[in-house]
């Protein structure tokens, strides 16, 4: 059973995460993530378009702000 503290077992169970530009340059998995060494640390250009895809796990960033 996955410890309450740290959400769940899966790395990224939420399919999006918005993220605001104090985070740039972004990416991924984030550091509060379960299992955030899921799978190794890509950067991903989210600045031109407001929005990135990780390659390695699918997740979707949208900038906030």
């Amino acid at each position: 059973m996955p410890d309450p503290r740290h959400g769940s077992a899966t790395p990224n169970d939420r399919g999006t995460r918005d993220v605001s530009r104090s985070r740039l340059p972004l990416h991924c998995p984030l550091p509060e993530m379960s299992l955030w060494n899921s799978h190794p640390r890509v950067y991903l250009p989210i600045e031109k378009t407001g929005r990135a895809k990780c390659p390695y796990c699918g997740t979707d960033f949208v900038l906030k702000d």
